[in-house]
């Protein structure tokens, strides 16, 4: 197979990476945050970036918490609301939303290690309970495709998984969903099936993270243990 035919893998990626405002505001609140768009500007000595954020929820006081949650993280800078002048933004998935300008440090950003390493991102990011869950394509080949991973990884001191990975030569999505069960332990297992029947993995989600825990009656640290565990499994049985 050539190159051309290998390559331009579409991936979902899980992920976290330290000093990130929005995941910690997320992991801290029952809000969630898109990502839009990033660019760079140059103030005097300083660089900066200028992103366009929309945070959402449920209701009101969530979107509040996890505002007053983002001007409280050390890593952003003064929220800038423009809701008053273009809207709400109707994609995001929460029934209350809010637009945002925000001015942060270039350095806490990941999309330049990914797309270092080939990934390409194709749409807002979307962070929900403290991860991040990107779209992008892989220019690389398939089988490139773990060591680059391992790259962002290590490069970004980032933990990523992959939630699913469609090829140009595959039919269809190759998904966690699709995959079978046989090496996941018994616990692995039970958040796995938990999570698939409760819509953590479609998109948008059916249920977060806090809430899946909640309703196993377990910690949210211990199911985020089992299901990184069992997506690893079934995504690289080998």
């Amino acid at each position: 197979m050539s190159h051309a035919d290998s390559a331009g893998a579409r991936l979902t990626l899980d992920l976290w990476h330290p000093n990130c405002w929005a995941i910690e505001a997320t992991d801290r609140t029952d809000g969630g945050i898109l990502a839009h768009t990033v660019q760079q500007t140059v103030q005097s000595s300083t660089v900066s970036v200028n992103g366009v954020f929309t945070v959402y929820g449920a209701t009101k006081s969530a979107v509040e918490d996890c505002l007053d949650a983002v001007r409280a993280s050390p890593h952003a800078g003064e929220i800038q609301e423009l809701q008053a002048r273009i809207g709400h933004k109707r994609d995001a998935p929460g029934t209350v939303v809010r637009q945002f300008l925000l001015e942060y440090d270039p350095d806490e950003l990941v999309c330049p290690t990914l797309l270092e390493h080939g990934f390409v991102h194709s749409a807002p990011v979307r962070i929900e309970d403290g991860r991040e869950r990107w779209q992008v394509s892989f220019t690389g080949e398939r089988p490139e495709i773990q060591s680059a991973l391992d790259a962002v990884e290590a490069d970004a001191d980032a933990d990523v998984s992959v939630e699913s990975i469609v090829t140009p030569d595959s039919d269809s999505d190759r998904s966690v969903g699709r995959l079978r069960t046989d090496s996941l332990t018994p616990a692995q297992r039970r958040a796995f099936e938990a999570a698939r029947e409760a819509g953590y993995y479609q998109w948008p989600r059916g249920i977060s993270v806090r809430e899946l825990a909640a309703q196993m009656d377990i910690s949210k640290t211990t199911l985020l243990e089992h299901l990184r565990t069992a997506e690893s499994k079934l995504l690289d049985p080998e």
